[in-house]
Protein backbone atom coordinates (compact mmCIF):
# COMPACT_ATOMS: atom_id res chain seq x y z
CA UNK A 1 0.00 0.00 0.00
CA UNK A 2 1.33 3.16 -0.67
CA UNK A 3 2.03 5.56 2.43
CA UNK A 4 -0.34 8.54 0.33
CA UNK A 5 -3.36 6.15 0.29
CA UNK A 6 -3.77 6.57 4.00
CA UNK A 7 -7.22 8.00 5.23
CA UNK A 8 -7.49 10.24 7.99
CA UNK A 9 -9.61 9.42 10.94
CA UNK A 10 -12.18 11.62 9.17
CA UNK A 11 -11.38 9.38 6.13
CA UNK A 12 -11.69 6.11 8.18
CA UNK A 13 -15.33 7.19 10.02
CA UNK A 14 -16.94 8.01 6.75
CA UNK A 15 -15.95 4.19 5.20
CA UNK A 16 -16.54 2.68 7.78
CA UNK A 17 -20.18 4.18 7.96
CA UNK A 18 -20.94 3.43 4.41
CA UNK A 19 -19.65 0.01 5.19
CA UNK A 20 -22.29 -0.42 8.24
CA UNK A 21 -25.05 1.28 6.03
CA UNK A 22 -24.36 -1.08 2.62
CA UNK A 23 -23.79 2.27 0.98
CA UNK A 24 -21.35 2.78 -1.89
CA UNK A 25 -18.88 5.75 -2.27
CA UNK A 26 -20.25 6.90 -5.34
CA UNK A 27 -24.21 6.65 -3.25
CA UNK A 28 -22.87 9.65 -0.72
CA UNK A 29 -20.82 11.61 -3.80
CA UNK A 30 -24.47 11.82 -5.82
CA UNK A 31 -26.23 12.68 -2.57
CA UNK A 32 -23.79 15.37 -1.45
CA UNK A 33 -24.52 16.77 -5.23
CA UNK A 34 -27.84 17.43 -4.47
CA UNK A 35 -27.41 18.79 -1.38
CA UNK A 36 -25.11 21.28 -2.37
CA UNK A 37 -24.61 21.82 -5.49
CA UNK A 38 -21.08 21.02 -5.37
CA UNK A 39 -18.49 19.60 -7.66
CA UNK A 40 -17.84 15.80 -5.98
CA UNK A 41 -16.21 12.65 -7.97
CA UNK A 42 -14.51 9.79 -6.78
CA UNK A 43 -11.08 11.11 -6.97
CA UNK A 44 -12.42 14.63 -5.68
CA UNK A 45 -13.66 12.16 -2.29
CA UNK A 46 -10.49 10.80 -2.53
CA UNK A 47 -8.82 13.79 -1.61
CA UNK A 48 -10.87 15.00 1.08
CA UNK A 49 -10.75 11.61 2.81
CA UNK A 50 -6.96 11.00 2.66
CA UNK A 51 -7.00 15.19 3.33
CA UNK A 52 -5.15 16.28 0.53
CA UNK A 53 -7.99 18.77 0.27
CA UNK A 54 -10.02 20.72 2.64
CA UNK A 55 -13.63 21.27 1.82
CA UNK A 56 -15.60 22.72 4.45
CA UNK A 57 -19.17 22.61 3.28
CA UNK A 58 -18.26 18.64 1.32
CA UNK A 59 -17.17 17.72 4.69
CA UNK A 60 -20.39 19.01 6.45
CA UNK A 61 -22.50 17.91 3.93
CA UNK A 62 -21.06 14.32 4.45
CA UNK A 63 -21.62 14.44 8.40
CA UNK A 64 -24.84 16.05 7.72
CA UNK A 65 -25.94 12.94 5.52
CA UNK A 66 -23.96 9.94 7.43
CA UNK A 67 -24.88 11.81 10.71
CA UNK A 68 -20.98 11.68 11.64
CA UNK A 69 -19.11 14.30 13.90
CA UNK A 70 -17.48 16.74 12.23
CA UNK A 71 -13.46 16.30 12.55
CA UNK A 72 -11.51 18.69 14.44
CA UNK A 73 -10.00 21.35 13.39
CA UNK A 74 -5.63 21.11 13.56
Amino acid sequence: MLESCKLTPFGLCVKTELLRRGKTQKWLEEKVRSQTGLFMDSGYTYKILTGERNAPKIVQAICNILEIDAPLES
